[in-house]
This record gives structure tokens, sequence and C-alpha cells, in this order.
């Protein structure tokens, strides 16, 4: 499709500020523009179809973080508002078909990624996948909130945005109960273990905590305990968003009242049974915990992440907490995180081991204060493309040509978001020198 003005005219101030670099300069070219050139479709009904790249399915968690980048252009440019307007419009869509999905088609044609076993006799032609992810109901709802304070613009917010945020609620609540009250049921006869859920399809047990459960990652692992950390703290930023746009935008102080309790007590959740008292560390967050003391430490590339933290919004980059949490994060006591002769970072037990994430690097200097180490990992993502100008899901830290996922339009577009985040703030010369 044809770029919108504001992404041509970045484009264009980067062939100004970059030109010093002329690989970064090339990579920047090829990878800011990459959900809009290759993976976004427009309908005639006024929505938009991202896909996530190499999968011809949407993702609401990728679709939404492949066009947060472009938010900042959004104000003035109707030719990007259209597509952000009308994917907000379409995750809604999804939403309300069935909230415990997490991918879904671009027509009601039945493509499927597994023949999962559910609850549900039948499960929607629309939906390609049935994993229930927290993130995946945060993320639509962030982007129209982020939308609207970009833009100024309300029209996400019509009847059928409040009705999937309504149910977005309900669901969470029914979740913080999980065994008790959620229908909510997950087996896959294939593949590995991490594809499916334990316990015929329930999980494994926890307890109560005011946290809300979620059955698999952003990653589309299985959870090894039920509650999510960095999934709670993205639900508990965006029910505070929720209430903002119930009180300005609806004039609903039921609607905002609802989503400030259950706030408040995911929150109180993640202060009570979330944090790990390291004895190297000090306090820290846990990736998952079950409520009955048990807690895995460790953390995903995959966004929300712990390392993403300040970037979801749910505390400030020199949080005590934040950076205890950093630390273990940041080295082999994180049992994900790999160092080699030509990278090191955190990868994922979705990808082999001794990969790292391109998406994990670029959260990692979007989430630092020390521009010595900005200039590093912009280096080693320069560095690591496999000679290809694009980024890549995982790829080896002794070896950047053996890669996963040639097309990635995700980890594409996030590095375009670090760059022109760098540009706007005049830094290219001090870590790009």
């Amino acid at each position: 499709m044809k770029l919108p003005k504001s992404v041509q005219e970045t484009i264009g101030q980067a062939e100004t500020e970059l030109a010093g670099h002329p690989k970064l300069l090339r990579m920047f070219k090829q990878c800011f523009p990459n959900t809009l050139e290759t993976t976004t479709r427009l309908m005639d009904d006024g929505t938009a179809f991202v896909f996530t790249g190499d999968i011809p399915a949407m993702w609401l968690r990728d679709s939404s973080a492949q066009v947060r980048p472009y938010l900042p252009l959004a104000a003035g440019d109707p030719e990007l508002g259209r597509i952000i307007e009308g994917l907000v419009k379409r995750q809604i869509r999804c939403i309300l078909i069935d909230p415990y999905a997490n991918a879904f088609n671009e027509a009601d044609n039945n493509n499927r990624y597994e023949d999962d076993l559910t609850e549900l006799d039948e499960i929607s032609p629309w939906v390609w996948e049935r994993k229930y992810e927290i993130d995946s109901l945060c993320y639509p709802i962030q982007i129209g909130y982020l939308y609207w304070k970009h833009t100024g613009s309300t029209a996400i917010f019509d009847d059928a945005f409040k009705q999937a945020a309504a149910r977005i609620i309900r669901l969470w609540r029914t979740e913080q109960n999980h065994f008790e009250q959620s229908p909510y049921r997950f087996t896959r006869l294939t593949g590995p273990k991490i594809d499916t859920l334990r316990n015929n399809g329930m999980g494994m047990p926890v307890n109560y905590t005011g946290m809300t459960w979620s059955g698999f990652r952003p990653s589309d692992d299985a959870c090894t305990f039920g509650y999510l950390i960095p999934a709670n703290m993205f639900a508990s930023v965006v029910l505070g968003y929720m209430a903002e746009i119930a009180e300005d935008v609806y004039g609903d102080s039921k609607w905002k009242e609802e989503a400030a309790a259950l706030k408040e007590e995911i929150d109180h959740g993640i202060r009570t049974y979330g944090i790990y008292r390291h004895p190297v560390y000090g306090e820290m967050y846990a990736y998952e915990t079950d409520g009955f003391g048990n807690y895995n430490l460790m953390d995903d590339a995959n966004v929300p992440s712990l390392l993403s933290i300040p970037y979801l919004g749910y505390t400030e980059k020199d949080d005590p907490v934040y950076l205890n949490t950093r630390r273990f994060i940041l080295s082999k006591d994180n049992p994900y995180y790999f160092e080699g002769s030509r990278a090191k970072g955190i990868g994922s037990p979705h990808t082999p081991p001794q990969y790292i994430w391109h998406i994990s690097l670029v959260m990692q200097a979007l989430t630092s204060t020390d521009s010595g180490e900005i200039a590093e990992v912009v280096r080693t993502l320069v560095e690591t493309d496999g000679d290809t100008g694009y980024m890549h899901e995982g790829f080896d830290v002794n070896d950047p040509a053996n890669y996963t996922r040639a097309w990635f339009a995700w980890a594409n577009t996030l590095f375009g978001e670090l760059i022109h985040t760098l540009m706007k703030e005049k830094r290219i010369q001090e870590v790009c020198p």
C-alpha cells in the first residue's frame, strides 16, 4: 500500500539525520514502514487487517504493537488515522466474537493453526487460535487510548468499544477465580507440552491473589504458574486508561468505578504476591507466581515482559524494584539470558537455546537511561540483521545468520520506533558516533 504522508516525511528526515550511518539508514528505511508496506490491508467495511508477517493471521497483540510506533505521526494525517482507527475497530469486533482468542482470520474461513480442544462445541470460523493471554485484551485498549491522546480524536470510542471494555472487565473478574468460575479450557494434542495447558486444560492450581489468571504468555507458550506478573501490570495500566475514557469520553461513572476497583485489586495482588525477595538482587518482580508461594524467576523476550515494565507505563525507569529486576533479568541468573561471541540478551523458551530476540534488545534500549548501554544495543542490532537489513524473531548469539522468522513485522517496526525515538530526542550522534 502507499505509505501515509507522515511516514514518508519521517523517512525523509532520516535521510538527513542518519546520513552518516548508511547501514542504519538502510535498515530504518526498510524496517520502519514494514508493517504498512507488507502486512496491512484496508477492508471494504472500513476496518483494517494487520497480520503478523509470515503467518496469515492477525494477533491482537502483534497488530497493536505493529502500529504503536506510528501513533506520534497520526495527528493531521487522515491516511494513517484511517489505518489505526480501522485496526482498533476490527480488533474490538474480534474481542466481541471471542475474548479468549488471541489470533483471528481475515475472513470467516475456518482457517486454524490447530484443531485444539476447548470448552466450546464449535470455535468461531473467524478464530485462528484460542490461546487465552491477558495482553491480547490489553493491547487494543492501549492503542485506542494512545491514539486519542496523540490526536484528540474520539472516533474509536463507539458503542462496540464500550461493550468490549465491559466484556474485558467481566472476563478479568472471572479469571480472578479461575478454577471456581472460568469456563476456559485449552488442550492441544500435538506439538510440545508448552503449547498446551496441563490439568485437563485448566492449568496448574492457583490461589486467589486479586490478580487475574492467564493461560499463556505473549510468546503463546503456556504459563508455568497462572499469575503472569508483567501481563497483570499491563492490565492495571489499561484499567487506568478505561477509567479515564469512561469519565472523559462516555461520562459513565459506573464504568469508571468498576475499572478503578479492579485495577486496585490487581495492583494489590502484584505488590503482595508478585515481589520476590532475592538474596542477591533484593526485592524484584517475579515473572509468574501461583499465589501459594511458588515463583518463576525469569523473563521472556516477548512483550509484556519484566524488561518492558516502564514501556508499558506501569512504573518509571528508575523505580528501585524495577532496577533490581532489570539487573536480574539481564544476567545469567535469568535462565533465558544468553551471551555469545556476537551478542548478548534475553531469549525465550519459544526459540532454541542461545537464541536472543531483537524485540528484547530494542526493549532494553527503550527502557534504559544509560547512553552507553543504548549505544551498545544499537550497534548489536545493526550487526545482527543477518545481512538482510531486517530484524528477526530469535537469532544465534554466535552466528546471527541463523535466525527464526525472516518476516516478522513487529520486530521490524519496533526497531524503527527505537531509531525514530532517538531521532526525535536528538540523540543519534550520542549513541551512534
